[in-house]
């Protein structure tokens, strides 16, 4: 069975080959070729959009790379030609006699695509283009080649920004409102599919803010213009010409077009492309929690109709929502007058706002809606990484427990904490052992958890849980709202039946 398959669509160079099929578009309806308008838009930016050519030095152990044997289609005319040429070829990694020597480290060369914004020489790719490249050259669209230097890069969004300079004048394009788009508006692809060179598709915006869940601020066009292998950095115009995406993505059981393609859309990729201008990186606003989704369970527990917004998990010390107030079980529905459906939302919008700035956040804090003013910080990327403590475990000592939603409780302990390596920050009732059978385990707790709360109160033995669900069902709750933490400190909530 093919699986589908979600791939960068840089086009990784050896040799590559075309398989040649042969259709009939007798009979094709004028209204199936789209509108007249897209010659226009090809004619005006197909020389603001350029190929992208990176090279880079490989170890050439273990072969492959650019010797590899392209991937043909059974009875494809260039089977026999490609068959022969790498069977017989001499020379490292090409079956060169006896072997004796290893083989020599190798450049290999990537092809991709991109596009101008500034005359000056300004143009933006994606990051994975031109990552790891020791080399970076713009191809005019006439064949001038010009060696270009790195602006900046956003891996999180997979974006970067070249300049190089012009040796004649440039065409330039704009950035369109992506946010205007509607499904089914008509799109034009431009790129280096497969290193052809300037190529024109088209289609149709199929979905807009798909999340496929490549990197913390997924927001998607969905398009079913043709996007292939050197595609990636290209731009995606509407057909007033202007830039309303980047071609980064596509899905593909066998690395070609199957018509889902995605591009970053042009919101998100002229504010990274401003701050990659000015300060060679990304500056993010951070409001310092940790979120997640607002479940059906949580939203019941919580009194929250309809589900909806960012559950705050966890808020950090030194963060900007500590001192303005926001809480752990807080849920957050609106930020900076833009409403918050989910987690990814808040993400996003936080992301998108300046350091600094003064926000309104509105949170529902125990049923009740709440405004707090947030100034944002900046958000760091998260390079340092701590080693782990090593340390004997003890003997297992007999701890006295307690039964209630499937788990075995018991108060924390000088032992217990040593034996799970829970940090002393961490205050509550621990998890010893966790019925196969039972919802908690469902939600994945396990022995080492922490409860820190339950209702939104805190906890600190398994007495105090056992009475809470009493309680809760007395009051005809079906389920309980409990904070829990890892042994880290790192929260989280998860609701469980009590039925």
């Amino acid at each position: 069975m093919t699986a589908a398959i979600i791939a960068p669509t840089r086009l990784r160079l050896g040799l590559a080959a075309l398989a040649v099929g042969a259709f009939s578009a007798f009979g094709t309806p004028a209204s199936a070729r789209g509108p007249d308008g897209i010659a226009d838009v090809a004619e005006k930016v197909i020389d603001a959009v350029v190929n992208i050519s990176t090279s880079q030095t490989v170890d050439a152990k273990g072969g492959g790379g650019s010797n590899a044997m392209p991937q043909l289609p059974p009875g494809s005319p260039f089977e026999e030609f490609f068959d022969d040429f790498f069977k017989n070829r001499k020379g490292p990694g090409g079956g060169s006699k006896g072997g004796e020597n290893s083989p020599a480290p190798r450049k290999t060369n990537s092809l991709g695509s991109g596009f101008i914004i500034d005359t000056s020489g300004v143009v933006v790719t994606n990051n994975h283009v031109i990552a790891d490249a020791d080399e970076i050259s713009v191809i005019l669209n006439d064949g001038t080649k010009i060696k270009a230097e790195l602006v900046g890069v956003d891996k999180k969004t997979d974006l970067a920004v070249l300049k190089f300079k012009p040796p004649k004048p440039l065409v330039s394009v704009k950035f369109g409102d992506s946010d205007k788009l509607r499904l089914g508006d008509w799109v034009v692809a431009i790129g280096n599919p497969f290193s052809l060179g300037g190529t024109v598709t088209a289609g149709i915006v199929s979905a807009k803010n798909r999340d496929i869940s490549s990197g913390p601020y997924d927001s998607y066009i969905q398009t079913d213009a043709s996007i292939n292998r050197g595609n990636s950095g290209g731009p995606l115009f509407n057909l007033d010409g202007d830039v309303i995406g980047v071609n980064t993505l596509i899905i593909s059981p066998s690395g070609g077009s199957i018509g889902i393609g995605f591009a970053v859309p042009s919101k998100t990729v002229a504010g990274v492309v401003d701050q990659l201008r000015q300060f060679g990186e990304l500056r993010r606003g951070w409001l310092g929690v940790r979120i997640q989704s607002v479940t059906d369970e949580i939203a019941e527990s919580l009194n929250i109709k309809p589900p909806r917004g960012a559950l705050v998990a966890g808020v950090d010390d030194k963060g900007p929502a500590k001192p303005a107030g926001i809480e752990p079980g807080d849920v957050v529905i609106k930020f900076d007058g833009k409403d918050v459906k989910d987690p990814k939302d808040l993400s996003r919008v936080v992301a998108d706002t300046a350091v600094g700035k003064e926000v309104d956040v509105i949170i529902i804090r125990k049923g009740q809606e709440e405004t707090k003013k947030v100034t944002l910080g900046r958000l760091q990327d998260p390079d340092k990484v701590q080693a782990a403590v090593k340390t004997d475990e003890p003997a297992p000592e007999k701890t006295v427990t307690q039964k209630a939603l499937g788990l075995d409780l018991a108060a924390l302990s000088k032992d217990l904490r040593t034996r799970y390596k829970i940090k002393d920050t961490v205050k509550g009732v621990v998890v010893t052992n966790v019925d196969a059978n039972s919802d908690a385990a469902e939600k994945r707790l396990s022995a080492g958890d922490v409860i820190v709360e339950v209702a939104q109160e805190a906890v600190s033995n398994g007495a105090d849980i056992q009475k809470r669900v009493d309680q809760l069902k007395k009051d005809g709750k079906k389920s309980v709202l409990l904070l829990v933490s890892n042994a880290d400190g790192e929260l989280r909530f998860v609701a469980l039946s009590v039925q």
